[in-house]
């Protein structure tokens, strides 16, 4: 295994080589579609001894999944201590890397909408409530295209000359231009998520490759569950309302091995006794994910962000990545 390193949050923004239109574009005409944000700021520093525990987490995941062919290219790691909200500490195993977010996309456009709904620029509706609250409590692909249509004022459908579809595309990278403004980097958040496939302007949104495809790094999708559970986004009472469509309950048994309580993070947690668990979990036919925030009864308060590639039907390969970091962080 290569020298793993921490990775710290960067605060410059970085473009993102899409086909359509990147983030560094998306920044600069963040004024057009974005107000100023009103979150605090959120500055995670390095820990060695946090390092450790993510450099141990990703090599015992590692070794015990060697016999299904588990590489290093296909696991991402990052934890946030929240222990000090004031100034949390962070750790990675290849936390820039970025990796196709399945569903995980819905936790940023579930920040988005309360953005939006803080300034005024959304209505509070029961459409919209119910919207939010089936795209992250049932991870509904239907209620996420309607979120994303509010969001930026586009809609699915039948392909577009190319000058409306420039103007479509620049719409629809209202979210993007949200985490530019402020300072998330690497990632690419303006696509929906469907159950089988994208057409008409949704397949050219994408790019002819595929390039313009939702992407994340554990390192982003870390830094916003930790902004929320500090309710530090948006505001604090907005923080709680996404908190909680987030809480999971991972007790007793699901018959459905992909439920977002028991089939993921929540599995390494049933032993745990009084532990509390906030999460969104994404899944497809390559990529399985979950992010999730804990607390212990210890005391301790961290998330654990653990995306896998080339993995997805093996529900044993996050709640090991998560057991090694709870047993360190409960002892710490």
């Amino acid at each position: 295994m290569p020298k793993l390193k921490t990775l710290c949050l960067a605060i410059a923004v970085a473009g993102l080589s899409v086909s359509v239109t990147n983030l560094a574009t998306a920044q600069g005409s963040a004024s057009r579609n974005a107000r100023a944000p009103q979150a605090q700021k959120f500055n995670a520093v390095p820990s060695p001894a946090l390092q450790a525990i993510v450099d141990e987490a990703a090599r015992e995941t590692l070794r015990r999944f060697s016999d299904k062919q588990l590489a290093e290219n296909q696991l991402a790691i990052t934890v946030i201590d929240l222990r000090d909200a004031e100034r949390p500490a962070m750790a990675s195993f290849r936390g820039e890397e970025r990796i196709y977010t399945a569903s995980v996309v819905k936790l940023f456009y579930l920040a988005a909408a309360h953005r939006w709904l803080e300034d005024g620029r959304l209505k509070e509706t029961a459409e919209l409530s119910r919207a939010l609250r089936d795209m992250i409590v049932d991870s509904s692909n239907d209620a996420t295209g309607y979120v994303l249509d509010v969001l930026t004022g586009t809609s699915s459908g039948v392909e577009l000359p190319p000058a409306e579809m420039r103007k479509w595309q620049e719409r629809r990278n209202a979210v993007n231009r949200y985490f530019a403004s402020l300072g998330y980097t690497n990632i690419n958040v303006n696509q929906k998520t469907f159950c089988e496939d994208a057409y008409g302007r949704e397949n050219f949104g994408r790019g002819a490759n595929g390039e313009n495809r939702n992407k994340l790094t554990t390192n982003a999708t870390a830094r916003l569950l930790a902004e929320i559970a500090t309710r530090r986004i948006v505001s604090p009472a907005r923080a709680e309302q996404m908190l909680e469509l987030l809480k999971r309950d991972f007790s007793g048994k699901s018959g459905d091995p992909n439920d977002q309580g028991h089939g993921f993070t929540g599995i390494a947690l049933k032993d745990y006794e009084g532990a509390r668990l906030w999460s969104k979990a994404g899944w497809t036919s390559k990529v399985r994910h979950d992010a999730a925030y804990i607390e212990l009864q210890s005391g301790a308060r961290f998330v654990v962000v653990t995306f896998t590639e080339g993995h997805s039907n093996d529900r044993d390969i996050i709640p090991t990545a998560a057991e090694v970091v709870l047993k360190r962080m409960n002892k710490s």
